[in-house]
């Protein structure tokens, strides 16, 4: 009897820090739904911006990325996002997409305008930059390389030889003395 109530008693002990953990870690992640207005932006390239990702106004963050869509006509990438209802844009704001690191994700950055106007829920945001990828970053800086290679090779090109106009004088004997 004494077995089983151990085991109980354990048991409850090992639920109540599972418990524990997992309310640390949705607090720590900060992944608890995001309530604000709803925006909308049109970007080129998202690579590596996934759902849930932070929105940020310098460096702090306002809201999160919700999902994505293609655009079927223009074939640029829908990216849905919330923000933080006490925080309003003007309708000239711009949406960034910014690398959190080599190794990180990446996330979505607003910078505000200077509009009177404010973004609306469910207006769209219609200045945005992607940013280019690790592979085009390092494939401009390995050309841009070679070519000042290629470059520096061809100004440099040795002058050609002249044939000379004299013969060169004989050198002088050596002196003797008896």
């Amino acid at each position: 009897m004494q077995r089983n109530m151990a085991e109980t008693v354990l048991g409850a002990v090992v639920l109540l820090v599972a418990g524990a953990f997992m309310l640390f870690f949705y607090r720590a992640t900060d992944i608890a739904p995001q309530t604000g207005y709803q925006l909308v932006a049109e970007f080129d390239r998202i690579d590596g911006l996934d759902a849930g990702a932070p929105v940020r106004i310098g460096g702090v963050k306002v809201g999160q990325v919700l999902g994505f869509e293609l655009n079927k006509e223009t074939y640029r990438a829908i990216v849905h996002l919330t923000v933080d209802e006490q925080i309003k844009l003007p309708t000239d704001s711009s949406a960034v997409i910014v690398s959190a690191g080599l190794l990180d994700g990446k996330f979505l950055t607003l910078q505000p305008g200077s509009e009177d106007e404010m973004l609306k829920n469910g207006g769209r945001i219609e200045y945005t930059q992607s940013t280019a990828s690790l592979e085009q970053l390092l494939g401009q800086v390995i050309f841009s390389l070679t070519k000042d290679k290629d470059d520096k090779g061809s100004s440099e090109a040795p002058a050609p030889e002249q044939a000379p106009t004299q013969a060169p004088a004989p050198a002088p004997a050596p002196e003797t003395h008896p």
